[in-house]
């Protein structure tokens, strides 16, 4: 399949088409309140570091990234909180006019259809590409490990630290990331959180959300923090993250 990897910049008349790509994710990662604030406005504000794919007249694939400030007083390293917290930067940064030094991979989505066929990789050369075409000599991802939820009770860092024969990660997602230069750098334990009411956790995921304690849900990279006495249920997602070098 011959592919066509432009920004949204260029191709203004793909920005309804580009929201049509099913992400595939569970129901409850819909309702973060950073996402919630934020994920519909990358649109509005960073056009040149959005990117789509086409393959003729079709889209099949995009992926988001956002310029940020991260050598900045009170920043310095990749933060903990780290999808939630890249994404306040990014548009906090926007609205100050500050100066951006490094670009954050925050999504890549691909029809279903076209999945498996190394579309994905090709996106996050993209997204290396055009960071590097803006001038920046660095890009980092808070990574989503893609086969974490099939064992979400193991920690994320013993989890990163298995590798194959050859050296490689063992997620297939995180091999993707290193096969193309990316290096892992840490966790980030509480890169994403989602709280909701009981009745909320029910709604999203069809489990009865009963007792005190960690519940197992599908989907999630980590157990959900059920407590019955508060009425409340809480999410926190780690990530990875990985960082790339652009000065060559």
């Amino acid at each position: 399949m011959d592919v066509e990897i432009s920004t949204l910049a260029e191709r203004p008349e793909l920005l309804v088409s580009v929201w049509e790509l099913d992400p595939g994710w569970p129901a409850f990662m819909y309702h973060g309140p950073v996402a919630d604030a934020h994920y519909g406005h990358f649109l509005d504000t960073f056009l040149d570091f959005s990117l789509v794919a086409t393959s003729g007249s079709r889209v099949v694939a995009r992926g988001y990234t956002v310029p940020f400030t991260l050598d900045f007083p009170g920043r310095k390293e990749l933060p903990p909180d780290g999808w939630d917290r890249m994404l306040i930067w990014a548009f906090t940064d926007h609205r100050c006019g500050r100066k951006p030094d490094t670009v954050g991979a925050v999504e890549i989505v691909v029809a279903p259809d076209q999945r498996d066929k190394g579309l994905s990789s090709t996106m996050l050369a993209a997204m290396k590409d055009n960071a590097r075409r803006h001038g920046f000599t660095r890009m980092v991802a808070p990574v989503r490990p893609t086969a974490k939820h099939e064992e979400p009770e193991t920690p994320m860092g013993e989890y990163t630290e298995r590798t194959r024969a050859d050296g490689l990660p063992s997620d297939p997602w995180l091999r993707a990331h290193v096969r193309i230069g990316g290096r892992i750098t840490g966790v980030a334990p509480a890169s994403t959180v989602i709280s909701g009411s009981l009745g909320q956790w029910r709604e999203w995921t069809g489990l009865p959300f009963e007792t005190e304690g960690p519940v197992v849900v599908p989907g999630a990279l980590a157990p959900v923090w059920c407590s019955p006495r508060q009425d409340s249920a809480v999410y926190v997602e780690p990530n990875v993250w990985v960082e790339y070098s652009l000065s060559h």
